[in-house]
């Protein structure tokens, strides 16, 4: 099956930290980055897609960040 998470927050070295985590983990870069900036907390806020491959079954019960 293939699985799919959308990663997402502040444009910070957090965020850069749990794309890397993710890609450290098997997942794959799907699609360009994107950024948007949140005018009510005036914070630039990005989001990242990433794929993987893995045995199995889907569920919606299944926890991605933890596959």
């Amino acid at each position: 099956m293939k699985l799919y998470r959308l990663i997402t927050g502040a444009d910070d070295s957090a965020f850069c930290h749990r794309v890397t985590q993710a890609l450290n983990n098997g997942w794959e870069l799907h699609g360009s980055p994107s950024i948007s900036f949140d005018t009510a907390t005036g914070a630039a806020i990005c989001g990242q897609a990433v794929v993987k491959e893995a045995e199995g079954d889907y569920s919606p019960d299944m926890k991605l960040g933890e596959q």
